[in-house]
């Protein structure tokens, strides 16, 4: 069967042979206009005057456009209306494109730019948390709060309450392909656009609102992308739209590029939070109660805003069990870019803010990091529900059955509680039926040889004042749907040729992540076919409508499913046309090994195919799915927003200068649940990639703003993603072989968000380091960048 196979990337050669086409390769048709925009120099203001007259004398310029020129629709927001494609008038953060060049080059067009002469009436920004709440700039009247039980009584009655703010800064998606559009005008008022976009059907909507015409005027087409992480979900609306509308104007093809500055400058970030908590726990290390409060800086427009926030709200419980938790969440309005989707979508936030608790936690208590998190998981999954097979995952030893038992569990160093009232349930009243953090967190502590490296550390600690070394877990639960349920929905479209040949189209995008190639083998395994009779095409609004955008980490399960759907229609209508032919039953026909067997008789696929072809069998079908069994009520709080959870685990052991700040990470061991993985290299690739990422968000990646508004870090110059070198030395990866509880496709998890969170080891083994130089707590904000480090360190020595 081809899934559950470790096969490459289906574009792998053309990657590597630089061959892949991405929008900004494709051949444009000739007298191609190039785009770019005149962009706001303040933060915020209005508009008095503006001279264009130099930028439309510019060589090479054929058309300037200002916000009164749009024949229609002036809007590119994914949400309330509120993001217009240019400046009508208010400009709200540096950046703001505020009018349109049309010219025959790209650097004609960007050098035009820079030419127009605005006069502002500048106003005051609102640019910090301080601002926003003294102003009482928000989005959404006050502020939502989730609650379980008495957050407040809990805690005022605890043993021992810990509590502190601290800030978590946003983060640049910096794909390596910047966002591109090409749109190239059709006969009539039809409008064909190419997007590097995560969300093609959005595409579609924008630019048809802008165009005044209805969405079945308008195709989009999505090959691939060069990286999205949530940056092309809305990001790419703007230019999609500004390429459609000049096409409209000069009746000409119109491609538009962000060069890297203009990238960094116009989009949106990951949040920046700040958040505030206080937590109570038992003699014991039992959570009692915790309460936090959120700040999220949106930026200027909402954007995705609110569903980022809410999923930072239902990920504030992470893997563990709350008895009383009470979330507040703000989300503010500043005069910076508006902050968007990026990978994790709000979760690493709220998932950061309750292992900060732990962590702190455990350095009051005296205890184990690892075992007051392991005191305070969910129960084990519930008696009567499906047990899963189990595998020895990749590189690691096979898993102690005994933590798998139900009720109170003895570990050999503690007790892990029974179930408190309320049920294993989470702040928002889901039922967690499925936790496998218990058996997962056993196997990688063994692995690893966590106890006996943390001994280790500990004397190399007392023995060397300058470089210390820290080490750390940190666990993952993560929810997987849309929390907007209708989204929770996918189409395809599948052709079997008469030569036995498959073509399979559908709503997901691949942006690097391999959901085309996971979702040929699901085609190959339905037909019983080599995977290379499977030929997956570029995604097309022509061909599946109304689609979701590839993010929450639901491509595949979605998708997936929809594929098999239409497959197994054909294979059906196949099966009974065989079956009547050789007078049996439709059960008999068999599809495997490239062959398709009627009792006695056996066809080669395309033999098959043929047949049922000259029989005048419909050979072409559509699939849908739609997600099962959830419900959400987003101002309530409670609901069902999930299907079901993935799960993973990881320790991370760096260390640090503490003359300088300047760290490394030494090792990862990473325990990763992906159910039964269609394609384990590919997930492995994915849980990699995501740690670094998450990895990089909370210790070199700073986003830097001037009292002006000003972004500062707008290059690779100013801003440090993670290199290569900056990858563990050792690294060390293993997928957790456990199907699904749920029926997804062949029992499959998803992998894309999960491993992100993977990456807060990283920030809480900084703490570790930290907190060797000292007593108190280290207390580290993330980013964790070596001056943060420093500045710690320094604090934990008293200044000295």
């Amino acid at each position: 069967m081809s899934v559950t196979k470790p096969l490459p990337h289906d574009a792998a050669p053309l990657h590597v042979s630089g061959t892949a086409r991405y929008v900004d390769d494709i051949p444009t048709p000739k007298g191609t206009m190039h785009l770019a925009f005149g962009l706001s120099p303040i933060s915020k203001g209005r508009i008095t005057a503006m001279d264009l007259s130099d930028v439309r004398a510019a060589p090479g310029v054929v058309l300037v456009m200002t916000a009164e020129d749009l024949p229609f629709a002036n809007d590119v927001s994914p949400s309330i209306h509120d993001e217009p494609l240019l400046a009508d008038g208010t400009v709200n953060y540096v950046g703001q494109p505020v009018f349109l060049v049309v010219a025959t080059s790209h650097l004609a067009a960007r050098k035009a730019a820079r030419l127009g002469r605005i006069d502002y009436a500048e106003e005051t920004p609102i640019l910090t948390i301080e601002e926003a709440l003294a102003a009482d700039s928000r989005f959404e009247d006050g502020p939502r709060i989730y609650a379980k039980g008495d957050a407040e009584a809990a805690i005022a009655q605890a043993a021992h309450v810990v509590e502190g703010t601290f800030e978590i800064g946003g983060q640049e998606h910096f794909y390596l392909e910047g966002q591109a559009a090409l749109a190239v005008p059709n006969e009539g008022s039809d409008m064909l656009v190419h997007s590097s976009t995560q969300h093609p059907t959005e595409i579609q909507h924008k630019v048809a609102d802008a165009l005044g015409v209805p969405m079945h005027a308008v195709r989009v087409e999505t090959r691939r992308m060069g990286g999205g992480f949530g940056g092309k979900e809305s990001q790419g609306n703007a230019l999609a739209v500004a390429c459609a509308v000049a096409a409209r104007a000069t009746g000409r093809a119109c491609k538009m590029r962000y060069d890297r500055d203009d990238d960094m400058t116009i989009t949106g970030k990951r949040h920046a939070f700040r958040i505030s908590y206080k937590a109570g726990f038992d003699e014991n290390g039992h959570i009692q109660g915790v309460s936090f409060l959120h700040y999220a800086i949106c930026g200027w427009a909402q954007d995705l805003s609110l569903p980022v926030a809410d999923r930072a709200m239902l990920h504030s419980d992470n893997a563990y069990l709350l008895p009383n938790a009470r979330i507040e969440s703000h989300r503010l309005k500043t005069n910076t870019q508006s902050a968007t989707a990026y990978r994790g979508f709000g979760g690493p936030q709220g998932m950061v803010g309750i292992e900060r608790v732990m962590d702190h936690a455990a350095h009051v208590l005296g205890l184990d990091p690892v075992e007051l998190r392991r005191r305070n998981y969910y129960e084990p999954a519930h008696a009567g529900v499906e047990e899963p097979v189990r595998d020895k995952p990749l590189g690691h030893p096979d898993p102690h059955e005994d933590m798998t038992s139900r009720g109170a569990v003895e570990t050999g160093r503690s007790v892990v509680r029974p179930v408190p009232a309320g049920g294993n349930t989470t702040p928002y009243g889901m039922e967690v039926t499925d936790f496998e953090l218990h058996p997962m967190t056993e196997a990688l502590l063994e692995s690893c040889d966590y106890a006996a490296r943390k001994a280790a550390i500990e004397k190399w600690n007392a023995q060397n004042r300058v470089i210390k070394k820290g080490i750390a877990f940190s666990p993952v639960k993560f929810g997987i749907s849309f929390t907007l349920t209708h989204l929770n929905q996918a189409g395809a479209l599948v052709h079997v040729y008469q030569d036995g040949s498959v073509h399979l189209n559908h709503g997901g995008t691949e942006m690097g992540q391999g959901l085309f190639q996971k979702v040929a083998q699901v085609a190959a395994a339905r037909f019983g076919i080599p995977l290379e009779m499977v030929k997956i095409t570029a995604t097309d609004t022509a061909k599946v409508p109304n689609t979701s955008a590839t993010a929450a980490s639901s491509g595949s399960d979605l998708n997936g499913m929809a594929v098999k759907a239409a497959c197994d229609t054909i294979r059906d209508r196949m099966a009974a046309y065989l079956a009547e032919r050789h007078q049996t039953d439709p059960t008999a026909v068999v599809f495997a090994d490239g062959r398709v067997s009627v009792g006695e008789e056996s066809y080669s696929f395309a033999e098959a195919a043929a047949l049922a072809y000259q029989g005048r069998v419909s050979l072409s079908a559509t699939g849908f799915y739609k997600t099962p069994k959830i419900e959400w009520d987003r101002i309530a709080g409670r609901g069902r927003p999930f299907f079901y959870f993935a799960y993973g685990a990881s320790v991370t052991e760096v260390a640090v200068d503490t003359l300088t700040g300047e760290n490394r990470i030494l090792r990862t061991d990473i325990l990763h649940d992906a159910g039964a993985s269609l394609n384990p290299a590919l997930d492995i690739g994915q849980v990699e990639g995501g740690y670094v990422q998450g990895a990089g968000w909370l210790t070199t990646e700073e986003l830097v703003w001037d009292d002006k508004g000003r972004l500062r870090t707008h290059a690779p110059s100013t801003y440090k993603i993670p290199a290569c070198s900056d990858r563990p030395d050792i690294f060390n990866v293993a997928v957790w072989d456990c199907r699904n509880r749920e029926d997804t496709i062949y029992r499959s998890k998803a992998v894309g968000e999960p491993p992100f969170m993977l990456g807060i080891s990283a920030w809480l083994a900084l703490s570790n380091a930290v907190a060797a130089c000292g007593d108190g707590y280290p207390a580290i904000n993330a980013p964790a960048t070596a001056e943060e480090v420093w500045t710690a360190v320094q604090r934990m020595r008293g200044g000295t």
